[in-house]
């Protein structure tokens, strides 16, 4: 079993705060290198944010996640990623952005475990911050382009239903001890 699980979905959805319940319960996680990506850019004074440069951002991220996959690559428990690097592959299309090929190649040939965790939209939840300035219609938007880009590249999607962190995760750990 590939033991690598991805959490997916629009931004403000309850990923984080679902990865920080099972980091806490012993988990190895892996946060998400979005807001990796744009603190450090912050802190150098780069230029490599999606307000300001997003295929600049885009490759960042695909670099960190690439590090990120390899780093647990072959890891017999589980890990949980917020976000992988599917998510640059459906960043690039809601940005409209090209697509290289080196991208296409990594999203078929890096497989994370077929079952794909997606948190919908959840608009009583969503709020901005210093790294998340997207609306609420820019975050169901997200949603969409995610659940097609992980589908493209045959993934199964489950969706995670609107409940408390604690129900959230025991839904997550019950879904994979059925797998």
């Amino acid at each position: 079993m590939n033991h690598l699980i991805v959490f997916t979905g629009g931004p403000g959805s309850g990923k984080t705060t679902t990865i920080d319940c099972l980091k806490a319960l012993g988990y190895q996680c892996v946060d998400e290198v979005g807001r990796k990506v744009i603190l450090q850019q912050l802190a150098i004074d780069g230029c490599a944010l999606p307000w300001m440069d997003k295929v600049a951002f885009r490759d960042e991220m695909i670099r960190e996640e690439l590090e990120c996959f390899s780093h647990h690559q072959g890891n017999q428990g589980l890990v949980f990623f917020d976000r992988g690097i599917i998510d640059s592959y459906a960043y690039s299309k809601l940005e409209g952005l090209p697509i290289p090929s080196a991208l296409l190649n990594t999203c078929h040939l890096a497989r994370y475990h077929i079952d794909v965790f997606i948190f919908p939209p959840w608009e009583s939840i969503y709020s901005n911050d210093s790294e998340r300035k997207q609306s609420y219609a820019e975050a169901v938007d997200t949603y969409l382009e995610m659940v097609a880009a992980y589908q493209t590249f045959g993934y199964s999607l489950i969706e995670v239903p609107k409940a408390s962190v604690p129900e959230r995760v025991e839904f997550i750990l019950q879904s994979l001890a059925a797998t």
